[in-house]
């Protein structure tokens, strides 16, 4: 099943992946059981999927990536808490008895065989690895993410110099989809004026925002020079959920990183 999944279920980072990483995002389909506006492949237990059939695309998703541990599902909610994942989780063995999952929004291990987790249906889905593949993290940035500075704090949670780093940027909302307000814009221009590139005026009090390129700025702002990735559209690539395009009934995509060992 490894094959079949990682053919045709799910992305794989373009990016040098350091020794031992692995690193996938899933995509719609064809596997997985969700129906209606979450088909098929729906990862996210708070879409309002049956939640029976979410926890059976997680335990194929698990499988077929050929996990030796259950992922660190977190309750995301657009902040800057850091979650440090050490232990191997067991398998649930039931839809209604899942691990908890701590209110963060990103995560990082040293531990081999840990899997990081971040769902997303148009933020940013951020990967972050040192060369050697020692330690990995995984972030959810969002715009109010990104402006409170989620991507900072996992990369000083890290404790590695930032210069030995590499970052990959998912399957978010493109600049070409994704029309923001002055508010949206204030929280990164009012802080760091390079960061006006990034919104491109529409209409009077109203801008294209490219999350991907304020991701960009803000990882090398910390030091990472190679930055992969940024370059999707989930709301324009059908392949992908996206909350803009879809509504309340968007499913959610799964992001994972992990050490082999």
């Amino acid at each position: 099943m490894c094959a079949d999944l990682l053919a045709s279920s799910s992305l794989i980072p373009d990016w040098p992946t350091p020794p031992g990483v692995r690193a996938l995002t899933t995509l719609r389909g064809p596997l997985g059981g969700s129906q209606g506006a979450y088909a098929r492949f729906n990862i996210g237990t708070r879409a309002g999927d049956d939640p029976a059939i979410v926890h059976g695309n997680r335990c194929d998703l698990a499988a077929g990536a050929c996990l030796r541990s259950w992922p660190h599902w977190l309750h995301q909610v657009h902040g800057t808490r850091v979650w440090q994942a050490d232990a191997l989780l067991p398998w649930p063995q039931r839809w209604d008895t899942p691990h908890a999952e701590p209110d963060a929004d990103a995560a990082i291990t040293r531990t081999p065989g840990v899997v990081l987790a971040i769902l997303s249906a148009d933020c940013l889905p951020v990967l972050i690895a040192t060369r050697d593949g020692s330690v990995v993290a995984a972030a959810h940035a969002g715009w109010r993410g990104l402006a409170e500075g989620v991507l900072e704090a996992a990369i000083a949670a890290l404790r590695v110099v930032p210069a030995g780093l590499l970052a990959w940027i998912g399957p978010g909302i493109g600049a070409a989809s994704y029309e923001v307000d002055a508010r949206v814009r204030a929280a990164f221009v009012d802080a760091d004026a390079d960061a006006a590139q990034a919104f491109h005026a529409t209409r009077p009090g109203h801008w294209q925002c490219d999350l991907a390129a304020l991701a960009r700025l803000r990882l090398r702002r910390c030091g990472v020079a190679d930055v992969y990735g940024g370059d999707f559209d989930t709301f324009s690539d059908a392949r992908f959920y996206s909350y803009r395009r879809d509504g309340a009934d968007s499913g959610r995509m799964a992001t994972l990183i992990w050490r082999e060992g």
